[in-house]
């Protein structure tokens, strides 16, 4: 009898430990920097560039500019992810498709965005149905019920 109390004791020791262990996911590409060192502005077109770097994660459609964006999240038991780092290579592009700038980011250099809701009144008062139904009575015109089609 203790001895599988002890093995149930553990057991769950065991399962309680491996629960919550940490758990890392990387999502995503960016180059390397030696990879970023063979690209030259001013002379590398879109296609060079894609050859050098390979196929971007986002590619811009209205600028052309190609991003290449990586991630590592940080999974912990019952909580949240958490972004533990994150890479953002920008490749700008002018109107002829050569390079023009290289710029690389990082997770300090992210912004918080604020996502707004525009939402339009409908015009309709918070009223129930039993009121609106009700409501109607006696707004009725005797014409209207009457007239022939």
């Amino acid at each position: 009898m203790l001895n599988k109390t002890n093995t149930i004791l553990v057991g769950f020791c065991l399962f309680a430990a491996i629960s919550c262990t940490s758990v890392y996911r990387n999502h995503g590409y960016t180059p390397s920097d030696a990879q970023l060192a063979n690209l030259v502005v001013g002379v590398d077109t879109r296609e060079t560039a894609e050859e050098t770097l390979g196929v971007p994660t986002i590619s811009d459609t209205q600028t052309g500019h190609l991003y290449y964006i990586s991630s590592r999240w940080l999974h912990y038991g019952m909580n949240p992810p958490k972004p533990i780092s994150r890479n953002i290579v920008a490749v700008a592009l002018d109107l002829g498709e050569v390079v023009t700038n290289v710029s690389r980011y990082g997770l300090k250099d992210g912004e918080i965005v604020a996502l707004t809701r525009r939402v339009t009144d409908g015009g309709t008062e918070e009223i129930s149905f039993l009121q609106q139904l009700l409501g109607n009575i006696g707004r009725f015109d005797a014409s209207d019920i009457l007239s022939e089609p």
